[in-house]
């Protein structure tokens, strides 16, 4: 059964990119290097040897994507600042060429009617902080703090919203456990300890932020994936807890109210392996005003003994599947957005949801990406869904913006509403995606499926 729902005239529709993905410009006016500079440079990391040293050169065209926004009726533009473009070495002289940049990005967006939504940090950490340790290394919450503090005071004037973190949970686990972002550790003992202290972190750098005075709503972007029990055994559903328990609360709950979610099997040694100290568990917990949600696909959980961690087997999910991999599940969304709800009662936004399809423009500049259309379909139609049976959501970023540098996939992954040609000067093509959130944001309503689970 299908239901129509309108959006609230406020709603803030927009689209999300990130620095190192879209920027280019690496080594330009006095930018440092980042881990991800670092670790695309070197041999084998990323599919075909991409690496973001041009990506879709916004850095030099940012005025271009800024009239595409307009013409697409985006609302809003979430974007993330680069750390090492601000502070090249991560600390100590500031450089005014990086912070330069994004007040005239700022001044863009705004004088297009364009709220500025932006990141703090999307993972690009300036590879010299790197080499103390990383998100290891406790002194790196103070460095955070300096740059979010200088960040907030040359653009509070205009910026009123702000996100600290963009996924914590990846940059942390994939990046230095599992070893597939940068900056390429396979550590468990330091990813650990890196899980804990980004949360120190974001927690100081919260109150430095709300100390300064001009920000209207502190939130962060937290990777999320509904947690589906396998079966409807007790032992599943468990595994299904402990599941929703890592992937989306781990970040979360520490920063909303103190403690950690119980996810590991053994959650008193996970506390100890991550240098929990007395005092950490008041220093790490700052609310914030407002949860962003990014958010693609589902995940099936089944119990596991034989995992010692988190006691969890995924099971391979039935659905359709994008280019990516990932299951096509618009219900998780809603299911997602309903269930941070009841936990917390904040509001909410869709910071990410997207899809990546390989659609290339026709002879005549077309590019006709149906599937990516179908997808934001049920997905936005389940956010309208959970609006309807009164979750606060306040608005929805698709992303992305244009095809960029899709991390360790480089180019071979297209996520973009926009079609970049990366092998001709990378000429811009709006897809009929594109045409059809800007469609769908002037319309101001969608159909929803109410009965999906």
């Amino acid at each position: 059964m299908t239901k129509r729902v309108k959006f609230p005239p406020d709603f803030s529709w927009g689209t999300a990119t990130t620095s190192y993905q879209v920027e280019g410009a690496w080594n330009e006016d006095g930018k440092g290097e980042s881990i991800w500079d670092r670790f695309s440079h070197e041999p084998g990391r990323i599919v075909n040897g991409d690496t973001g040293d041009v990506a879709c050169d916004q850095y030099h065209r940012y005025k271009d994507d800024v009239a595409l926004m307009k013409e697409l009726g985006l609302r809003g533009y979430r974007f993330s600042i680069s750390w090492p473009r601000i502070f090249p070495e991560g600390k100590g002289k500031l450089n005014e060429a990086g912070l330069d940049y994004y007040n005239r990005l700022v001044d863009e967006l705004l004088a297009n009617g364009i709220q500025p939504f932006p990141t703090l940090y999307h993972w690009d950490l300036p590879q010299a902080l790197q080499d103390e340790g990383g998100w290891a290394n406790r002194d790196i919450s103070g460095h955070f703090t300096n740059y979010a503090e200088t960040c907030i005071k040359s653009l509070g004037d205009r910026v009123k919203h702000w996100m600290v973190f963009n996924e914590p949970w990846v940059f942390t686990f994939l990046g230095y456990i599992a070893g597939i972002h940068a900056p390429g550790l396979r550590d468990r003992p330091t990813g650990m300890r890196a899980m804990h202290i980004a949360n120190l972190a974001q927690a100081s750098a919260t109150r430095a932020m709300r100390a300064v005075g001009t920000a209207e709503a502190i939130g962060t972007a937290f990777s999320m994936t509904a947690a589906y029990p396998y079966t409807e055994t007790e032992e599943d559903g468990a595994a299904a807890e402990r599941q929703h328990a890592f992937s989306n609360d781990w970040f979360l709950r520490p920063l909303m109210q103190g403690v950690y979610p119980r996810a590991y099997v053994d959650q008193e040694r996970a506390l100890a392996e991550m240098d929990m100290r007395p005092g950490d568990d008041e220093a790490m917990k700052a609310p914030h005003d407002f949860i962003g949600i990014n958010l693609y696909t589902r995940t099936i959980a089944a119990h596991n003994p034989d995992d010692k961690y988190l006691g969890i087997r995924q099971v391979p999910p039935p659905g359709p599947k994008t280019e990516f991999g990932w299951e096509v599940w618009p219900a998780a969304l809603y299911q997602m957005i309903m269930r941070i709800h009841r936990d917390y009662g904040l509001p909410t936004y869709v910071t990410e949801n997207g899809c990546s399809y390989s659609t290339g423009p026709d002879p005549q500049g077309r590019v006709p990406d149906q599937k990516r259309i179908e997808y934001y379909k049920g997905y936005i139609g389940q956010v309208g869904r959970a609006i309807d049976e009164g979750a606060d959501v306040r608005g929805y970023y698709a992303w992305t913006l244009l095809d960029n540098f899709e991390w360790a996939m480089g180019y071979s992954q297209r996520f973009g509403i926009v079609y970049v040609d990366f092998e001709n000067e990378e000429k811009r093509f709006v897809k009929d995606s594109g045409f059809w959130y800007r469609d769908l944001i002037a319309a101001g309503e969608i159909e929803y499926d109410e009965t999906v689970v």
